[in-house]
């Protein structure tokens, strides 16, 4: 005769699944999409390739940059 295995339910959330991520998950995207997004808005040698107009992206970028200085 076996002997009966209690085996507990896994923990549920709402959706059903519970997903844990260590800090670091989360920490290195952010990371590298900061990283990413200072390259963009510091570039060093910009002026050589600067033309009469600015594309829509810097502009956009460079409003956001001083929306975040003040």
């Amino acid at each position: 005769m076996s002997a009966p295995s209690h085996i507990r339910p896994p923990q549920t959330t709402r959706g059903g699944v519970e997903i844990r991520l260590p800090w670091w998950a989360l920490a290195l995207p952010v990371l590298a999409f900061v990283a990413l997004l200072l390259l963009i808005l510091n570039p060093v040698d910009a002026h050589a390739a600067a033309t009469g107009e600015q594309p829509a992206l810097a502009q956009f970028l460079e409003w956001v940059q001083q929306l975040l200085a003040r």
